[in-house]
């Protein structure tokens, strides 16, 4: 059994290794693991989401000691990688005294000025910022003890060649060097023979991780496409969900006709800056936007656990990028899901995909509006029930009153209730939270649309000023402001949308007509904002 309490490790260390619920080895884990903690250099070859950041995590935390001296420098090619080590390192350390920082391009310097004074035994960093560092001597790196390339292929596609040779040829008292790749190119073995000695090579193909994806495909027309992944999502109830597109206008396209739908999508691709990504990722991971849309380029490196499905809303023009998509659902012995969404003319690429996944993707069945529906109505029902039985229920008298002044039969009351629901849903995809209980004018946030975007040459900044400029609201009022190619999304308060819909609704913007709607498709919001506005209006 390749349980984590067979390894020779501190007590702290496997506590922390338990708090993350993980119990058994993946086969990476299993054998890089007892080889770097007897100090040998290794050489990993193995696929996304095999448990590689463990393999060399739990090595690292193990060896180094609790003092002011910087020991380990983990290199990764993306800021995005960079963030989810150190997230995961610090995590499993959560037991133990050392202090981890990451270190990357596109943030303000000096809040990793400020994290380096703090003297971190462990740095995880991007190859240019790293070196920015360095030759600012605010990195030193004479005392690492432990030097890690993560995704070291990918490093080299990138063009980090040079700066890689750069840094290590400053890590000059090294003791121990481990590199993990995808594959083990020529590039890779070069690199080998230059900077580890004596290494040990593992290779894992990746077929550990095969069975707990189950792939898929979908033959469809372009227009089903967003009507396919509402369903599935609905019937589902897939609470994480990636969509991945093969262009950024695709990206913005999708997660606007979702969001425009009453779903809790966000986008995700290059052209956003690194605070919007860093924001995008963490709204992501915590639950507060449960689909994300994205690009290729923009989810190197993404690595998000417990993500039920994936779903390519184009087929992937590079069989390689359909691997790594695929890779972020099932993660280290987790179930996942893979649904690829074909149109007819290319179904020639479905027999490439087959080679490159290792596996024969299955005809996958789009639940009918029937078999959503029901769904639907268990839900609408299922919360009215959680809703009727609270303890807090303040209005169970005046109901009752209600129904018995006017005779009104229970049957087909609930009836025409969850038909006038089930018609909120067919006609916009309305999806009603039951829970949400508070008075109809408490300021709450509530997400807008404005058709004014990058082609406008407005930014978020000239956004929150032509709202503050026609509308009496503080800059903090304004939160969550998305500026896209033709058109932006902000979030004010409930009780102050109305005023916005009244001022800026139907206004002239630089001699073109704004049009403004409210994108939050919660019904007693959007009660509430047309409310003030037509108030507003009278």
């Amino acid at each position: 059994m390749n349980k984590f309490n067979v390894l020779e490790i501190s007590p702290e260390l496997l506590k922390g290794i338990n708090k993350k619920k993980y119990e058994e080895m993946t086969e990476v884990q299993a054998r890089a693991i007892p080889l770097a903690l007897e100090g040998y250099d290794v050489i990993v070859e193995a696929p996304t989401g095999t448990g590689k950041t463990m393999a060399f995590a739990i090595p690292i935390l193990e060896s180094i000691e609790d003092n002011d001296k910087l020991q380990a420098i983990i290199l990764a090619p993306t800021r995005e990688l960079v963030i989810q080590i150190t997230k995961e390192i610090k995590e499993v350390a959560s037991f133990q005294k050392f202090k981890i920082t990451s270190i990357y391009g596109g943030e303000h310097i000096e809040r990793q000025f400020r994290e380096l004074k703090k003297n971190p035994q462990i740095i995880v960093a991007t190859p240019g910022r790293l070196m920015d560092h360095m030759q600012r001597q605010t990195i030193k790196l004479k005392d690492i003890k432990i030097f890690v390339l993560d995704e070291a292929d990918e490093m080299l596609n990138m063009g980090f060649r040079e700066d890689i040779d750069y840094i290590l040829a400053d890590v000059k008292n090294r003791k121990q060097t481990m590199l993990f790749s995808a594959t083990i190119s020529k590039e890779i073995e070069e690199l080998g023979r230059l900077y580890l000695t004596s290494p040990k090579t593992i290779r894992v193909k990746g077929e550990e991780t095969k069975p707990h994806i189950k792939q898929t495909y979908v033959m469809i027309e372009e227009k089903d496409k967003v009507e396919a992944i509402t369903r599935i999502i609905d019937y589902y109830d897939y609470k994480l969900v990636i969509v991945f597109c093969n262009t950024k206008k695709a990206v913005d396209e999708v997660s606007y006709k979702l969001t425009s739908s009453g779903y809790n999508a966000i986008a995700l691709h290059g052209d956003m800056k690194q605070m919007q990504r860093d924001q995008v990722m963490h709204r992501f991971r915590s639950g507060d936007i449960n689909i994300l849309v994205a690009s290729d380029v923009a989810a190197r490196g993404l690595d998000v656990d417990d993500v039920d499905v994936v779903i390519n809303y184009d087929v992937p023009q590079d069989d390689e990028y359909y691997v790594h998509r695929i890779g972020r659902t099932g993660r280290a012995r987790r179930s996942g899901m893979a649904i690829t969404l074909v149109l007819r003319k290319e179904r020639y690429r479905l027999k490439q995909i087959n080679i490159a996944a290792g596996s024969n993707l299955e005809l996958f069945k789009i639940p009918t509006l029937n078999e959503v529906m029901e769904v639907r109505i268990n839900k609408v029902i299922t919360e009215a029930l959680k809703n009727s039985y609270a303890s807090d229920n303040k209005y169970g008298k005046i109901i009752n009153k209600a129904i018995n002044d006017n005779s009104i039969d229970k049957d087909e009351l609930i009836y025409g209730l969850l038909i006038g629901k089930l018609k909120n849903f067919e006609n916009s995809a309305e999806r009603l939270d039951l829970n949400d209980n508070e008075g109809f004018g408490k300021s709450r946030q509530v997400r807008m649309f404005i058709t004014l975007g990058k082609k406008d040459k407005f930014k978020a900044k000239t956004i929150r000023e032509l709202i503050m400029n026609k509308v009496k609201v503080k800059p903090k009022d304004i939160t969550n402001v998305d500026v896209f190619e033709k058109f932006s999304f902000f979030e004010v308060p409930t009780n102050l949308a109305g005023q916005v819909l009244s001022k800026l609704h139907k206004s002239i913007v630089l001699g073109k007509r704004v049009s403004v709607e409210v994108a939050n498709d919660k019904k007693k919001r959007r009660w509430v904002v047309w409310r003030d506005f037509l108030l507003l209006n009278q």
